[in-house]
């Protein structure tokens, strides 16, 4: 077994990301001592975006989202993640 390097401290997820983008982890961690986990109620980080639509879509989507008693915005993130998979499937 090698010695491994000592895992520095970060002081941001995006400082922490940089440094695994850029550094072999097998020299910081012992992946055959690795176990699998899940975390069920994690949620993904969002970001809040600026979209500029037609009164008339946006008034479409209220109108579906009403019969399906969901709000609008969770409704267009349903309709866009579908499109998306089937983007990333197809080609």
């Amino acid at each position: 077994m090698k010695n491994l390097k000592t895992i520095p401290r970060f002081k941001s997820e995006r400082e922490e990301r940089k440094f695994w983008m850029t550094h072999d982890s097998t020299e910081y961690v012992d992946w055959s001592k690795a176990k699998r986990v899940m975390f069920p109620n994690l949620k993904p980080t969002c970001k809040s975006i600026s979209l500029r639509l037609p009164v008339s879509m946006v008034d479409q989507m209220r109108v579906l989202a009403n019969k399906r008693d969901v709000p609008y915005q969770s409704l267009l993130k349903t309709f866009l993640a579908d499109r998306l998979k089937q983007e990333l499937t197809v080609h």
